[in-house]
């Protein structure tokens, strides 16, 4: 069986996170499911979108990837499966447009067979019925995620859709000298968009010029410094600090490489 990587906007306050697993266990009995992540803010596709990105380096190849952060639930969006190397499932909204730079997907299917899982051993409750439209991590993402894990066939999920059909965001990662800041981590690091980090150089920003260097530690506490990140993207940060704080930076702000 095929192992599922879960990320959601969930949190762990409410019990989405287990009833989405619990419906993965009921489908498919003995699956694995490791938890990416379930705390990103909720309904920021671009962060959800980097977080993939991160992520799928270090998936094995043929593994399932449940994604669900879905600010558009419950209308006309699609629900898909899209396979490459690996599995996704998720809404049709540009979750996964930068994991699938990495992992481009080969083929797609919209996921209008899928059947959402019914109760376990309930005594019945007059005029009770769980809601099904505002839900889909449990009522149609798990289903078809448990379906993959299985290795059964995606045809049985729905229709085949054109793989040039699903929607991506308008985000492009670049070598320079231009980009723009994708988004933020929790320590308010800016992750930008440039796939390179010179050493010596400087990257501008918000109308401040940060050197960048390998690490943290070659700058002085409350200096800014700029390093390529664990995802291999221009990061930037203020040593001990918040850079989206204290220099008021957002997503979608212009950044550009310049020399020594």
């Amino acid at each position: 069986m095929r192992p599922v990587f879960f990320l959601s906007d969930f949190g762990l306050q409410d019990p989405y996170v287990g009833v989405v697993k619990a419906v993965l266990a009921q489908k498919a009995p003995g699956i694995g499911v490791v938890d990416l992540a379930h705390d990103l803010p909720p309904q920021d596709l671009r962060r959800a979108a980097y977080a993939l990105f991160e992520a799928v380096p270090y998936l094995p190849e043929g593994s399932v990837i449940l994604a669900v952060v879905d600010p558009g639930v419950g209308t006309a969006r699609r629900a898909v499966a899209a396979l490459g190397r690996r599995a996704y499932v998720g809404p049709d909204n540009g979750l996964f447009t930068l994991a699938w730079l990495l992992d481009p997907p080969r083929r797609a299917y919209a996921l209008d067979r899928v059947k959402p899982p019914r109760p376990q051993s309930l005594d019945p409750l007059p005029g009770w019925r769980p809601g099904a439209f505002t839900f889909h991590g449990r009522d149609r993402f798990a289903p078809a995620a448990a379906h993959l894990a299985l290795g059964l066939p995606p045809e049985a999920l729905g229709e085949e859709v054109p793989v040039e059909s699903l929607l991506r965001l308008p985000l492009a990662l670049t070598p320079g000298p231009e980009g723009e800041i994708l988004t933020f981590d929790r320590f308010g690091n800016a992750i930008t968009t440039l796939l390179q980090a010179p050493l010596g150089g400087w990257v501008e920003v918000a109308g401040r010029r940060v050197p960048i260097r390998r690490t943290f530690g070659e700058v002085e506490v409350g200096e800014g410094v700029a390093y390529l990140g664990s995802a291999g993207l221009l990061e930037i940060a203020l040593n001990r600090g918040s850079a989206r704080e204290a220099w008021g930076l957002e997503e979608g702000m212009p950044v550009r490489l310049t020399g020594p």
